[in-house]
């Protein structure tokens, strides 16, 4: 009977013991998502994805400080040149100006009664050279006041649309603390990405068409052309401006834009993509994915081309058919046991 309790309480243990190790096993394994790499992922070449920016933008502030009594436009607002867009409580600027003002008088009063006495030789000629120097700082003195009064209000430097404010009424102004910026969106650009072994086919005149959807899929035509000169060194891209005119105000900053390129980005054979958020850098700086090789992670290497919305060209390193892991990547390591 002893015996057999033995025997009975062995035998759970190792039944327990198995149970514990199969459910670290378990817990062991990390669930991932996958993406089946397929050529068809890939859209054309010649169509890329773009973001509408002003052709310039002006930050307006005062050259003093103090409360601002009122901002007269809002954001969106079109505004012309001259137009007052914000103004400085004036009170302290006014007393300075009327305070100005009758020292001013006081010291060409002076002058004037002094004038008869220079004139009879009764006046010393130092102290006629002290009065004119008076009525000349006092008049240098209401200058800066009124000087000072003008600079309380802001006046748009151009024409332009109101872009963003900072600073509204009852706010204190700081010198040189923009207030609100305006821009210039008579005509915009149109920033996107080129890969690099198309950019030298790109040239300042080379011919696109621009279309938003958020204005129904209408198109534009686009301008010059201006080339960035440094790349991008996770996506191995250039920036590009193009310049598009816009008469009508309707292309607004922030709007995503479809570009097509004549003669740019079409491709010899099917191409390969990945999600973009997929693709990382070792410290080494180069550049992979995980995937999911039976049943385990592993660490792919890769080369990149170019981007296409939340997507980007492999050029090397990945088949049609592998296994990108696209969701649970942060948390593996090579030979990591996943399960799909």
């Amino acid at each position: 009977m002893y015996k057999s309790g033995i025997l009975f309480i062995s035998a759970m243990a190792f039944l327990m013991s198995s149970c514990s190790q199969k459910e670290k096993t378990q817990t062991d394994v990390l669930k991932v998502e996958v993406e089946i790499v397929n050529s068809t992922n890939a859209e054309s070449g010649r169509q890329y994805v773009g973001v509408v920016e002003e052709n310039s933008s002006v930050a307006c502030s005062f050259t003093g400080s103090g409360a601002i009594s009122k901002v007269c436009v809002d954001e969106g607002q079109h505004v012309r040149k001259g137009q007052l867009v914000a103004q400085l409580d004036e009170t302290q600027a006014r007393n300075m100006v009327q305070a100005a003002q009758a020292s001013a008088m006081q010291a060409h009063d002076a002058k004037e009664r002094l004038r008869q006495l220079h004139e009879s030789n009764s006046l010393p000629d130092m102290k006629w050279v002290e009065i004119q120097s008076q009525v000349e700082q006092a008049e240098a003195q209401l200058q800066l006041a009124r000087k000072h009064l003008a600079e309380c209000c802001i006046y748009a430097p151009t024409d332009g649309v109101v872009g963003k404010k900072m600073l509204d009424a009852g706010e204190t102004a700081l010198p040189s603390m923009p207030v609100l910026t305006i821009l210039n969106i008579d005509k915009v650009k149109v920033r996107i990405s080129i890969p690099e072994r198309e950019i030298a086919s790109i040239s300042t005149s080379t011919a696109s068409t621009i279309s938003v959807d958020a204005l129904g899929g209408r198109t534009f035509y686009g301008g010059t052309i201006v080339k960035g000169v440094q790349a991008d060194v996770l996506t191995h891209t250039y920036d590009i401006k193009i310049d598009v005119t816009n008469a009508e105000g309707l292309l607004l900053p922030g709007m995503v834009a479809k570009v097509y390129i004549d003669g740019v980005g079409t491709n010899d054979g099917p191409l390969v993509t990945v999600p973009i958020r997929c693709v990382q850098q070792s410290a080494d700086g180069r550049l992979f994915v995980w995937t999911c090789v039976n049943g385990k992670a592993h660490r792919q290497d890769i080369s990149t081309g170019e981007v296409s919305g939340n997507r980007i060209e492999i050029t090397a390193g990945l088949n049609v058919g592998d296994k990108v892991i696209t969701a649970g990547y942060q948390k593996v390591s090579e030979g990591s046991p996943v399960t799909i």
